[in-house]
């Protein structure tokens, strides 16, 4: 098995294959995660008011109950769940009651395999290329999770903080110095823009998740990577944001999240993040 994951074509199938699985995994946590955490705090909240527990929801985790369709309620069997299979063949409608599944079911799981097929391929077999699969998985659960929410929950990003220190502990993507650092800087670099904005227009910019989700690449990445980072979140935003408002018509006032530019850069900064610094940033790495 070793020897036939040290071929990286080989390895990058298999990571493909996972990948595929792995999609399906997190098109439940997109769903379900936001749900949970807002039940969390409403019960919370409740507490702190003294108030007696309502009428308790359905009990929900990441692994119960059996997901359902959301229209009639037909539990999905094993065979309606093959990442991509199942939804060509049911031709992307509910085998129950024929109502629409949503193509962003099998694009993410698309996504997901694509992306460790290549990480797969890019680092071959080794902690780096496991680094890099967990590191692209939780990038594509907050991107999923922020556009339906604008949120980034710390349930992801703190752990993925904590995770890229642990990889650069054995220097996997940085040394431990420029990882330590990195966490700091970029948390504090977006902690400061925001309150900058703040402080001159009396708006919030961005979200406290945001400064968090930096942090974490700083981690992986080190603190020579953030300049990288942020600019070319800032310049997909800037693309995205400008061409949304012409020809979407999206107000100017209604905010656009930036976790999902902030995790496509962390991605490019993944694979190709060194050459990039020392071209366009100009620091050595």
């Amino acid at each position: 098995m070793l020897a036939l994951l040290a071929d990286p074509a080989a390895f990058a199938v298999v990571a493909g294959c996972l990948g595929l699985m792995v999609g399906s995994f997190l098109n439940v946590v997109i769903h379900r995660l936001p749900i949970m955490l807002e039940r969390d705090w409403a019960a919370q909240c409740a507490e702190l008011r003294g108030e007696a527990a309502g009428i308790a929801s359905p009990a929900l985790s990441l692994a119960r109950p059996r997901s359902r369709c959301p229209k009639c309620g037909h539990a999905i069997s094993a065979l309606e769940n093959i990442p991509l299979l199942s939804w060509l063949i049911l031709r992307g409608k509910c085998k129950g009651c024929a109502a629409p599944i949503s193509i962003r079911y099998p694009l993410i799981e698309a996504l997901t395999g694509l992306v460790f097929a290549y990480s797969a391929w890019h680092f071959g077999f080794g902690a780096a290329a496991l680094g890099a699969l967990l590191l692209a998985a939780a990038l594509i659960a907050l991107t999923g999770i922020d556009f339906d929410t604008q949120l980034l929950p710390d349930d992801i990003t703190l752990p993925l903080l904590w995770a890229g220190i642990a990889f650069n502990y054995f220097n996997c993507f940085t040394d431990l110095h420029s990882s330590i650092a990195g966490a700091m800087l970029g948390y504090l670099v977006l902690w400061s823009v925001y309150w900058a904005f703040k402080l001159t227009t009396g708006k919030e910019g961005m979200g406290y998740g945001d400064f968090k989700l930096l942090a974490a690449l700083g981690a992986w990445f080190g603190w020579q990577m953030l300049p990288l980072i942020i600019l070319l979140s800032s310049l997909v935003g800037a693309v995205v944001g400008i061409s949304l408002m012409v020809f979407a018509r999206h107000g100017r006032n209604v905010p656009i999240p930036f976790g999902p530019y902030l995790a496509a850069a962390g991605l490019i900064a993944l694979y190709w993040g060194k050459p990039l610094t020392r071209a366009f940033v100009g620091i050595s790495l």
